[in-house]
């Protein structure tokens, strides 16, 4: 068997492009996840050129280096939580859900992240929270409370002072300004 990681892979959508392009080339994976595919058998000299080049092309990049792994599967486990499992839980413990995943020590994650992002983990948490409520926001679906509730902050003032520091608005300008203000990709968030 052999893993490929791949960075970029932020939604449902990315796993079928993948999907797609791993069929062209007439590879059949075990597994295909955000930022990971498994295949039966490791890439051959000629084709994985081949598969950098249709994953370059769509936005997508085979990673090599162990640490870029790494910080990849990070992101894709905050991306995941945040914008792809519903309510977040009030008492998420980022640490113990990181580290568990990853089945290293959160300390040397945290510090491996801060070293290569240049922003702290706890900093593009609460960055892809931001989105997300910017995502919720634009949708005009929720209250504030439900938003604050569904994103994992136990107040509205709490969400609010957060979502000015990272913007530089208060929710409610940032409603209001909504059509002229353009959202990020989820996986440009830093």
């Amino acid at each position: 068997m052999a893993d490929l990681f791949i960075k970029n892979m932020v939604c449902a959508r990315c796993v079928l492009v993948v999907e797609a392009e791993l069929a062209k080339l007439g590879l059949k994976p075990l597994q295909v996840d955000l930022g990971r595919v498994v295949l039966s058998e490791p890439l051959s000299g000629e084709v994985k050129p081949q598969l950098e080049q249709r994953l370059k092309e769509l936005g997508f990049e085979l990673l090599d280096d162990s640490k870029t792994r790494q910080i990849e599967a990070i992101k894709n486990i905050v991306i995941q939580k945040i914008h792809h499992s519903g309510n977040l839980d009030l008492k998420v413990n980022w640490s113990h859900l990181v580290s568990g995943e990853l089945h290293q020590d959160y300390a040397y994650l945290s510090n491996l992240f801060s070293s290569v992002e240049g922003v702290t983990l706890e900093q593009y948490i609460i960055r892809q929270k931001i989105e997300k409520v910017k995502e919720l926001l634009f949708y005009d679906e929720l209250n504030m409370t439900e938003i604050a509730f569904r994103v994992g902050y136990s107040s509205v003032q709490h969400l609010s002072s957060q979502f000015r520091k990272v913007t530089g608005q208060t929710p409610s300008e940032y409603k209001s300004s909504r059509k002229e203000v353009l959202r990020k990709p989820i996986d440009s968030v830093i």
